[in-house]
């Protein structure tokens, strides 16, 4: 299992990666702005998110689940607005940036847990 640090470098990494992906959707300042905003993303999926999705169960259940594709996105939008360096440049750009970090994002766990299950761990 990563440590605590390299999961964050790594998240800093794939929103880097995102915003190439999408360059005029959202930017980076700098490698430390990347930083800073994974710390920021991840302190929010930890106590924002659950709270959200809580709130808004019933419209979850109606739409299947998709609707937390847009809690998703508020949060990358919102996230912008908190970290100096972090620019997203509309909600639809922060809708699709989520998308790409969240299937990156998935694809390494998914890696991860393949490596880690054939080495016995």
């Amino acid at each position: 299992m990563l440590s605590a640090i390299l999961r964050l470098v790594i998240n800093a990494l794939i929103l880097i990666l995102t915003s190439y992906i999408l360059p005029k959707g959202i930017g980076f300042d700098s490698f430390y702005a990347a930083l800073i905003t994974a710390l920021v993303l991840s302190l929010m999926n930890l106590i924002i998110r659950p709270i959200l999705i809580v709130l808004t169960l019933p419209i979850n259940l109606l739409t299947l689940g998709l609707f937390t594709l847009v809690i998703n996105a508020f949060l990358f939008w919102f996230a912008s607005t908190i970290v100096k360096g972090f620019f997203v440049a509309s909600f639809w750009s922060a809708f699709w940036a989520a998308i790409i970090f969240s299937l990156i994002s998935a694809i390494l766990n998914w890696v991860d847990y393949k490596i880690n299950k054939n080495k016995g761990l």
